[in-house]
């Protein structure tokens, strides 16, 4: 059997959920926390895994995306127009705001290497670099199909493995501390932290976007076991990526960091400056790789809900994938900050996720959507607190965004 059949879009999960903000979330909580809060990213990867199985079986069963099953599941009426206006509020605005920080993320990697000139035509300042970070993704998602970009990508993500893992291996990390930051501990001090951790690991485009690329990539009941095979181990490197960025803001003793570019740079003092391009080039290849698979999901989606194609030829696709990728670009290299947006993407986000969450559960559970491929009773034993800790994480997200805006 050929080493191809076991992978799949599993490096396309990775690179979604390893953007910028999962590395300045990690950087954060390394130079705050130390290596307290590595028991976050050993539960969120659980979590990730368990749901991400989920979304692919429905996908590999129906042979259609989340988006596409849940429309069709649900009878019409104010529940199904809701959830349908929900998902593509929170997927579409929420990947377009988000994407203005993957591209000005990986533009951060870049000038590292070589800074760009920032061009300014009367009031406003266009970054070149964000505008050719933004003009890659854009090529490589209109010129190429599903399996040239995976192509991309797993290569990219490989790399960008291979450099945070390297800096964390060449810090000489303490062992005793990295054991004990796996014991759960929870205060209010790093409640803050822990949400976020989780949070930017659980990524609800994710499962939308892994059950469509599964029904394209395979299409018979007993290809499971690659479909499980590729989502582990894509779901555990991209865990232990995130870990290695804590334990390098951790190690790296280095106590002035607001982002992962300032960490690169710290980095440079303690190990030479090929610490700090490993660095850049990690940021650079999480900022490119979550660039191409945001606009990629959230155009699935639209198309979902609405029953359209979602192959990346049609013009629906292509027309929404513009559109995301757009606005992401106009946010970054135009200097334009959409907090409000940016807000209330987190605040759908926050009632999408546990609302998902139970959505696969309920479909996973379904007989006539899953002819005979229903979650064992193991799975649903995980599977429900799995939910609880979604609707928590939830929950505490859209009250942190009013509280914060005085809402």
């Amino acid at each position: 059997m050929s080493w191809r059949k076991y992978i799949g879009p599993g490096p396309l999960v990775a690179a979604a959920f390893i953007g910028p903000g999962t590395v300045t979330v990690c950087t954060l909580a390394g130079v705050n926390f130390g290596m307290e809060l590595l028991w976050a990213l050993g539960l969120s990867v659980v979590a990730t895994i368990v749901l991400q199985e989920m979304a692919a079986r429905i996908g590999l069963v129906t042979q259609k995306g989340l988006a596409s099953v849940i429309s069709q599941s649900l009878h019409k009426g104010i529940v199904r127009y809701f959830s349908i206006a929900l998902v593509l509020m929170a997927i579409v605005l929420g990947n377009a705001a988000y994407e203005a920080g993957n591209i000005s993320g990986g533009a951060l990697g870049v000038s590292l290497f070589f800074p760009l000139p920032t061009l300014s035509i009367g009031q406003l300042e266009i970054s070149l670099t964000n505008l050719l970070i933004g003009s890659i993704a854009m090529l490589l998602l209109l010129s190429g199909n599903f399996k040239t970009i995976t192509g991309y990508l797993t290569v990219l993500v490989v790399l960008m493995s291979l450099a945070f893992l390297l800096t964390a291996i060449l810090l000489k990390p303490n062992f005793h501390e990295l054991a004990d930051g796996f014991i759960p501990r929870i205060n209010s001090e790093n409640i803050l932290n822990i949400v976020a951790l989780i949070g930017t690991t659980v990524v609800p485009y994710n499962l939308f976007l892994h059950s469509t690329l599964v029904s394209k990539k395979w299409k018979e009941i007993t290809d499971i076991k690659y479909i499980r095979f590729d989502t582990i181990l894509a779901v555990v490197i991209g865990g232990l990526v995130s870990m290695s960025i804590v334990v390098t803001a951790a190690s790296g003793k280095i106590l002035a960091v607001e982002s992962a570019a300032d960490l690169a740079m710290g980095l440079e003092t303690l190990l030479g400056s090929y610490a700090k391009y490993f660095m850049a080039f990690g940021l650079f290849s999480a900022g490119i790789t979550s660039a191409i698979t945001a606009p990629l999901a959230g155009a699935m989606v639209v198309c979902g809900c609405f029953g359209w194609s979602t192959e990346i030829q049609r013009r629906p696709m292509r027309i929404s994938i513009i559109v995301i990728l757009g606005l992401g670009l106009i946010f970054s290299s135009f200097g334009i900050k959409p907090i409000q947006l940016i807000s209330w993407a987190q605040v759908s986000n926050g009632i999408l996720l546990p609302l998902l969450s139970a959505y696969i559960l309920w479909l996973v559970n379904k007989k006539s959507v899953m002819k005979g491929q229903q979650n064992k009773l193991f799975l649903n034993l995980i599977g429900i607190p799995i939910w609880l800790i979604t609707l928590i994480l939830g929950g505490w997200t859209v009250f942190r965004i009013f509280f914060d805006t005085g809402g």
